[in-house]
C-alpha cells in the first residue's frame, strides 16, 4: 500500500502490510468461503500462513474445504508469495505433483502487484475454481493430500 498526495508517496513497511492483512484476515471475508491466518503467532517476520477455500457451488468442487499454505517471504509484497495447495486438487494452475500454485499459469502470480493481497490470491483461485476448464475436471476423493 502506497499512502500519500502531490505526487509523494509513503511505502507501507512489509510487516505493518502483514498485519493489516491478519488483522482483516481474523475478522472474516465476505461470505465467509476465504479466510486466511497465520501458521505460527510466533514467528515475528511473518511468513507462514495458511488459507482454506470452501469450494463455489456449481462446480465439481461445491462443499469442500481446500487448505493451502502461503509463504510470504522477506520480499513479499513487492513480490508475490509462494501458494500451495495442501488439499489435494485438480485445477489447471496447480502442479499435479507437489499442489504449487504455478505463478506464469495463474495471471494474479505472474503479473503481481504490490498492492495485491493474499485475500485477493484466495478469492482469485476460487474463481479459478469456477472457470469452465476447471468445473469439472475429476478430482482426488475428498481428504487426499499432497
Amino acid at each position: 500500500m502506497t499512502i500519500g498526495s502531490g505526487g509523494s508517496s509513503v511505502v507501507v513497511p512489509r510487516n505493518f502490510r502483514l498485519l493489516e492483512e491478519l488483522e482483516r484476515g481474523e475478522k472474516g471475508i465476505g461470505d465467509g468461503t476465504v479466510s486466511y491466518g497465520m501458521d505460527d503467532g510466533d514467528d515475528i517476520y511473518m511468513r507462514s500462513w495458511t488459507g482454506t477455500i470452501i469450494g463455489p457451488i456449481n462446480s465439481v468442487h461445491e462443499g469442500r474445504i481446500y487448505q493451502l499454505k502461503l509463504f510470504c517471504d522477506k520480499d513479499y509484497p513487492e513480490k508475490p508469495p509462494s501458494v500451495r495447495f495442501h488439499s489435494r486438487i485438480n485445477m489447471t494452475c496447480v502442479n499435479p505433483e507437489t499442489g504449487v500454485v504455478e505463478a506464469k499459469k495463474f495471471g494474479m502470480l505472474a503479473n503481481w502487484q504490490r498492492a495485491y493481497t493474499m485475500e485477493d490470491i484466495l478469492t482469485q483461485l476460487k474463481k479459478e475454481m469456477a472457470a469452465p476448464h476447471n468445473r469439472k475436471l475429476v478430482q482426488a476423493p475428498e481428504g487426499a493430500f499432497f
